[in-house]
């Protein structure tokens, strides 16, 4: 949905993030509307194309990523995990979570507990809250 997309932009720009990597087949072009939504944030965050995620979680990982999936069926809270720098957030589909091959790839897959009677949140919500506690654990936040 490019109004997700462009919302988790919105928010990567806000939290700093570095970059944003998204598959080719599975994922809405930069339109107007994902621009929109943005708000400005396609200037400020570059968004990576690649073919297949698991392999350039792979990558990541060679390069000393720590990469933090999440997923309602996730091991423990995010709130939990000890994260380290350099980090990659991985999300997957609204209502199907992360591919197979995409889960095996990361370093942990991680859940956002919820206190209230609905445990999931759409994804560009989950987004904004994991990046919050990851600057939070992470010491970003002032």
């Amino acid at each position: 949905d490019p109004h997700n997309v462009g919302a988790i932009m919105r928010s990567a720009a806000a939290f700093a993030v570095k970059a944003i990597v998204t598959t080719a087949r599975h994922s809405p072009e930069a339109t107007g509307v994902l621009a929109k939504s943005a708000s400005g944030a396609l200037e400020l965050v570059p968004l990576v194309t690649v073919q297949n995620l698991a392999r350039a979680l792979a990558g990541l990982n060679d390069q000393g990523f720590m990469t933090v999936g999440l997923d309602s069926q996730g091991s423990e809270n995010l709130g939990a995990v000890a994260l380290r720098q350099p980090l990659a957030l991985v999300l997957g589909a609204e209502g199907k979570g992360l591919r197979q091959l995409t889960r095996e790839t990361c370093s942990v897959v991680a859940r956002l507990d919820m206190p209230g009677e609905i445990k999931s949140l759409n994804v560009s919500n989950a987004a904004v809250l994991a990046l919050y506690i990851g600057a939070i654990k992470l010491g970003l936040m002032g």
